[in-house]
């Protein structure tokens, strides 16, 4: 990877879980919800497996390393989540949810990263992790903070710049 790529990592990220129409069943809610449609703004989300058009997703605790994106905005109506952010869309019963997630990716973890599916969590010794966090620095939104080693993601809401390298190399 190299700096330049990572311009692309900012630019696909919204397709990570634009989840349209997704079926929900055997919800424990009377609005037939899922617990992920029910998240709340600073709750977190795991993917547990990322699709443009049925994801499998999970509320999990923030200081998870499978707490993948933290819900920065929730709306009965559509958003616009921004070049940073992904949106989860979710059809139900009684309407739609839609979630802005932005990424929560913890230093010293791996992830799969798809462009269109965005970030799931992966075990670093595994085939599937793409990306390593070598640093995350919350604050600050500086590209220039990564080293040339590295690749960076950087947020303007939460300011947050990650590094990322390849856990192979």
């Amino acid at each position: 990877m190299n700096k330049a790529g990572t311009k692309l990592i900012v630019r696909f990220v919204p397709a990570l879980v634009a989840v349209a129409a997704l079926a929900v069943t055997g919800c424990s809610s009377s609005s037939g919800k899922s617990d992920t449609a029910r998240a709340k703004v600073g709750d977190c989300i795991n993917v547990l497996e990322g699709s443009t058009t049925a994801a499998k997703t999970e509320p999990v605790d923030c200081s998870s390393d499978k707490a993948v994106y933290k819900v920065v905005s929730t709306s009965d109506q559509k958003a616009d989540c921004g070049t940073e952010n992904t949106s989860y869309e979710e059809t139900y019963g009684g309407g739609t949810a839609h979630l802005c997630l932005a990424p929560n990716l913890k230093q010293g973890s791996c992830y799969h990263q798809d462009r269109e599916t965005g970030f799931a969590y992966a075990d670093c010794a595994s085939t599937a992790a793409t990306v390593k966090v070598v640093k995350r620095i919350d604050g600050t939104s500086d590209e220039f903070a990564c080293d040339s080693n590295s690749t960076f993601l950087t947020l303007s809401n939460p300011k947050t710049t990650f590094c990322l390298t390849n856990p192979k190399g």
